[in-house]
C-alpha cells in the first residue's frame, strides 16, 4: 500500500548512462499516476483505500484524462501486482468477436476458428481486466458479460465446458453511465454490479497544479528510453504548458512532450519545439519574453528534424507529420538553406 504514495521526482541526470536502477524501477511503479493537485491527491487516497480490496471499479473521465493510468496504478498496489494486468478496449468488440475475444473459442467454433484460444478473461486469471470504454458494448451483449462476473465461470465459444476464473474487474468511460441506464441504454443489473466503487480522473485543464509534474514524468520517461540525461522546461516553455487547455488531456501532454524531447538538442527545452496549437494559444501580454513568431518556430523546428535525421527529407517529413512536397514548400518559404539540413 505504500507504494501508492510514492511521487516520481525527476533527478538532475548528468552523464549519459548515469541514470540508477533504483530510478528506472520508481518510473515503472508510478505507472504515469503523478501529480500535486488536490484532485490527485483525492484519487492517491481512493487508490490507497480500494487497492487491497477485491471489489469491482467504475473509472470515468474524459478521453486522454488518463483511466487507464489509475486502473495500472490500483493493479501495481494490490495483492495481484505480481499477476497479470489485461487491458480490453471494449470499442472493439462486437458479435462473436465480443465472445471469443473476451471468453475464448475452441477449434471449428465458426469459420477461421483453426485452433482454441483461450480469450481475455482467462489470460487475466488471479490478475486484473480492465474494460476500458465499456459503455461502447452493445445492450444485447452485456447480458453475457454479467453472467461471467456473477458466476465467475468462462464457456468458449464452441464448448459446453465453463472454466473457473479469478479475476478483479475494473472498467472506464468517458460517458455518463447512470444517465445511460436511465435512457435504457445501458443494463442497470451490470452497472450495479460494476459500480462498487467509483473514481472520477478531472480533466487535466482542471487540475494545472498537475501540469508540469506530468511533463517532468515524461520527459524523464523519454531520457530513460534512450538512456540520456535529463532535459529541463524553460520557465517560458512552463508558463506555456500551464495556461494551454489540454483538449487531449494527459496524452496530448504525453505526445508534446516526446516531440519536445525528440526535437531538442540542448539540455533546456525551449518554445520552438512545442506544437503550433500551444504557441498559437498563448496570452498575448506575457511581458515576460517575446514568443517565437510561427514562421520562426517552424524553421527551427524543420532545421531540428533535418539535423536529427542527417538532412534527409523524406524522414524529418515524417517525424513532422508532413508531406515531402509540403515539406519542400516551408524549406523555400522560410529560406532554410541546404547547409543548414545536413
Amino acid at each position: 500500500m505504500e507504494r501508492a504514495k510514492e511521487k516520481f521526482t525527476p533527478g538532475q541526470g548528468s552523464a549519459k548512462g548515469d541514470t540508477s536502477a533504483a530510478l528506472r524501477s520508481q518510473i515503472v511503479r508510478s505507472e504515469f499516476v503523478v501529480g500535486t493537485s488536490p484532485a490527485f491527491g483525492s484519487i492517491l487516497e481512493t487508490i490507497n483505500t480500494v487497492a487491497s480490496r477485491q471489489c469491482s471499479m467504475i473509472i470515468s473521465g474524459e478521453t486522454g484524462a488518463g483511466k487507464e493510468m489509475v486502473a495500472r496504478r490500483i493493479h501495481v498496489c494490490s495483492d495481484r501486482a505480481n499477476e497479470v494486468f489485461v487491458p480490453v478496449d471494449c470499442t472493439t468488440l462486437t458479435g462473436q468477436l465480443f465472445e471469443s475475444q473476451l471468453f475464448g473459442h475452441v477449434r471449428g467454433a465458426f469459420t477461421g476458428a483453426v485452433s482454441d484460444t483461450i480469450g481475455f478473461f482467462r489470460a487475466a486469471d488471479k490478475g486484473t481486466i480492465f474494460l476500458d470504454e465499456i459503455s461502447e458494448i452493445p445492450l444485447d451483449l452485456q447480458a453475457k458479460l454479467l453472467r461471467v462476473l456473477q458466476e465467475s465461470l468462462v464457456t468458449p465459444v464452441g464448448s459446453v465446458k465453463s472454466f473457473p476464473i479469478n479475476i478483479r474487474i475494473l472498467c472506464a468511460t468517458n460517458r455518463n453511465l447512470k444517465h445511460l441506464v436511465d435512457n435504457s441504454k445501458f443494463r442497470a443489473d451490470l452497472f450495479y454490479r460494476l459500480n462498487v466503487v467509483t473514481v472520477h480522473v478531472p480533466p487535466l485543464r482542471e487540475r494545472p497544479e498537475d501540469i508540469i509534474c506530468l511533463a517532468e514524468y515524461f520527459l524523464a520517461r523519454q531520457a530513460e528510453l534512450y538512456n540520456e540525461p535529463y532535459k529541463v522546461l524553460s520557465d517560458v516553455v512552463k508558463k506555456l504548458l500551464v495556461d494551454y487547455s489540454w483538449p487531449g488531456n494527459v496524452r496530448e501532454l504525453a505526445n508534446v512532450m516526446e516531440r519536445a524531447y525528440v526535437l531538442t538538442d540542448t539540455e533546456t527545452i525551449t518554445p520552438v519545439s512545442l506544437p503550433t496549437e500551444i504557441l498559437i494559444a498563448a496570452p498575448t501580454d506575457n511581458g515576460k519574453a517575446r514568443l517565437p513568431t510561427l514562421d520562426e518556430a517552424q524553421r527551427k523546428i524543420i532545421i531540428q528534424a533535418l539535423n536529427s535525421v542527417s538532412g534527409r527529407k523524406l524522414a524529418a517529413a515524417k517525424i513532422l507529420g508532413l508531406e515531402r512536397r509540403k515539406l519542400n514548400r516551408l524549406l523555400e518559404k522560410l529560406n532554410i538553406p541546404l547547409s543548414e539540413e545536413s
